[in-house]
């Protein structure tokens, strides 16, 4: 692949005709050669999803370089702002995939039944009464987020703070915005820390669990 300065790949990129088709296929190779290492811990190359996913990244990437090169500010090499362009869509639709056959209904009888511990549970190799302590706070907020919460605040925290489906995936189920599903979020926040300061619960530390 030729060396390209910052300077020199904007301006192929910026020229119609072979300049810029060099350019453009020099890229979509990059993309494909650094998939495999950008998704090592979330996708094998021996899936069979895994070609298909490595191309549409690289085409989707191409389409976005061209339409934020006046963004890019040379802080970076070229290529490695590329990269994190590529990495970030490649994920975005790993995310998408995971949720896509999900509904909110079944996220919300999963998590009535058998607990799931969130990222701030976990610690390395708990002993029976730490686990026990988890588990019971786990079950004190849920009970808490049944009692006081809205029905479109329950499912909404459950959804993004519990099991982690992407905040786009929610507003889609609930045909909403982003906004509108920040602010309900926010207010659930909120009533959420009344509850738990009125409980003796650990405030900064549970709510963790319901940023977004």
């Amino acid at each position: 692949m030729p060396d390209r300065t910052n300077h020199q790949w904007l301006s192929d990129l910026k020229n119609p005709g072979p300049p810029r088709e060099a350019a453009l296929a020099d890229l979509h190779a990059l993309v494909l050669q650094a998939m495999p290492y950008a998704l090592s811990r979330y996708l094998s190359p021996d899936n069979p999803q895994f070609n298909a996913l490595a191309e549409e990244t690289a085409q989707e990437t191409l389409l976005r370089v061209l339409d934020r090169m006046d963004t890019f500010e040379g802080r970076s090499q070229f290529t490695t702002w590329v990269y994190k362009i590529a990495v970030h869509i490649a994920l975005s639709e790993l995310r998408r995939r995971r949720w896509r056959d999900v509904s909110l209904d079944e996220l919300l009888e999963d998590a009535d039944g058998q607990p799931t511990e969130p990222g701030w549970m976990s610690t390395p190799d708990p002993g029976p009464e730490t686990r026990a302590e988890q588990r019971d706070a786990l079950e004190r907020v849920r009970r808490i987020i049944a009692e006081e919460l809205t029905d479109k605040q329950r499912k909404a925290v459950i959804a993004i703070g519990i099991k982690g489906m992407p905040m786009e995936e929610v507003a889609k189920r609930m045909r909403t915005n982003r906004n509108a599903l920040y602010k309900l979020m926010f207010d659930a926040r909120l009533r959420l820390k009344q509850r738990l300061e009125n409980e003796g619960l650990e405030v900064d530390e549970l709510l963790n669990l319901f940023e977004v």
